[in-house]
């Protein structure tokens, strides 16, 4: 009886922790877009909050229904190379600037503006 307790409370709690950890994803995601030795986001790009925002790339908007399938908008992150050969944009994962994790983490956040 006190496995399925057990079962049924990690059952129950399982979304909350996901939400949690999802939440933590997003606040670490836009703490790397805005820092200026990681993503620096900000130099190019005018968004969220941020302050002294660049106007070479597009305002990080709308980014759900610009890139509806988040595969795309993290090979953008990845590699904008590959969609546009002419694109002044940094290959973040390509040249190893941001890890893997930090790039999921920023798509995370990006989804939320």
């Amino acid at each position: 009886m006190k496995k399925l307790t057990r079962l049924i409370t990690a059952i129950l709690l399982f979304p909350l922790l996901l939400s949690n950890a999802y939440a933590d994803s997003i606040a670490e995601g836009k703490e790397i877009s805005f820092d200026r030795k990681k993503g620096n986001c900000l130099a190019c790009h005018v968004m969220d909050d941020g302050e002294l925002a660049g106007l070479v790339g597009p305002p990080l908007i709308m980014m759900k229904v610009r890139f509806p399938e988040r595969a795309v908008l993290r090979a953008q992150i990845w590699d904008a190379t590959e969609r546009n050969p002419a694109t002044s944009m940094p290959p973040y994962g390509k040249h190893r600037m941001l890890t893997e994790e930090e790039i999921d983490k920023v798509v995370d956040y990006l989804y939320t503006l």
